[in-house]
């Protein structure tokens, strides 16, 4: 088995035998396009045209595959990044692509890829990505700062009602209370 290539998924194998697939979107590297547990996207499968810029491909990432958008098309590979994500996966072959994404399902109503919208969102969304970076970790440290604060304003305690420190671990009584 050595020269065959990876070993192919189910849903390699539903792709390649129905041409499409519909899929309840899993992860959060396509927020905010994608919900997790609650979006449906249809992929169909690669023909042997280039992808375009923009386009959303389903492709093989080592033992993974990931859904994420193209945001630069060179002559022999893609540049892809997800659209919560904040780093570039470099060197993407057409060979490693299996689909690419048509439309997806939210609450019901379906959105096709090809609608000026959302073809609008992809510009904006990428045309955002420098300020993609610090916006994340500010929020992180926000996050980070308030944290013992909201702790502190709930009470955080165990189910036995003993407070815990931010680790989770049980907090013991001070020396005198004992």
């Amino acid at each position: 088995m050595s020269g065959e290539g990876p070993v192919k998924t189910d849903i390699e194998r539903f792709l390649e035998e129905n041409g499409t697939l519909s899929y309840r979107f899993r992860g959060v590297s396509m927020m905010p396009l994608l919900r997790q547990g609650r979006d449906i996207f249809t992929v169909e499968k690669k023909g042997p045209e280039r992808c375009c810029k923009y386009d959303v491909v389903l492709y093989r990432s080592g033992a993974k595959l990931l859904l994420h958008r193209i945001v630069e098309v060179r002559p022999d590979s893609y540049v892809i990044l997800g659209d919560n994500n904040v780093f570039k996966e470099y060197d993407i072959r057409d060979s490693d692509i299996l689909g690419v994404m048509t439309s997806f399902n939210r609450g019901g109503r379906q959105i096709s890829c090809g609608n000026g919208l959302y073809r609008l969102y992809s510009k904006l969304w990428y045309g955002l990505y420098p300020v993609r970076k610090p916006v994340k970790r500010a929020v992180i440290r926000i996050k980070d700062v308030l944290r013992p604060v909201k702790h502190a304003l709930m009470g955080k305690e165990t189910a036995a009602g003993q407070p815990q420190d931010d680790t989770g671990s049980v907090l013991g009584k001070p020396e005198d209370e004992k």
